[in-house]
């Protein structure tokens, strides 16, 4: 449930579905998303400036606190899957926000594939921070 008449991080909700099923992010404390263009320009003989943004996916992160072995696992998978030949599918991201007027938004992230591009840090009486990238063909509300 929304907690005012805008969007604050807690009215998120994240589901990632990996190539070999759920993967269960423990400690989420961030997550960001971006789309991905590529800019087309056209400088009309007569000045008139013209542009396009043409879609070409969705890239982002999230950042944990590890507070299991999901991420390393999931990662590890994927490695393993990938040294022995094997053909490693995407994954799907589902992104669940509640609106400030108590509906809820539902967005796919299909096509996903994922970095462990900070495994952490391993320091006495400090947490482990990860951050997991990721990036989708594409992204649809559904």
């Amino acid at each position: 449930m929304p907690s005012n008449n805008f969007s604050v991080g807690r009215d998120c909700q994240l589901v990632v579905m990996g190539p070999f099923g759920r993967v269960d992010l423990t400690h989420v404390t961030g997550f960001e998303s971006r789309q991905v263009t590529a800019p087309v320009r056209v400088d009309r003989i007569d000045g008139t400036q013209l542009a396009a943004e043409l879609p070409k996916g969705w890239d982002g992160f999230f950042e944990l606190e590890r507070g299991s072995s999901a991420v390393d696992d999931f990662v590890a998978r994927v490695e393993a899957a990938f040294h022995a030949g094997g053909a490693v599918p995407a994954g799907t991201l589902y992104q669940y926000v509640a609106e400030a007027d108590g509906s809820t938004s539902t967005y796919q992230y299909d096509g996903a594939v994922f970095k462990l591009s900070q495994a952490g840090v391993w320091r006495g009486d400090q947490s482990v921070k990860q951050r997991l990238e990721f990036f989708a063909s594409t992204r649809r509300r559904i």
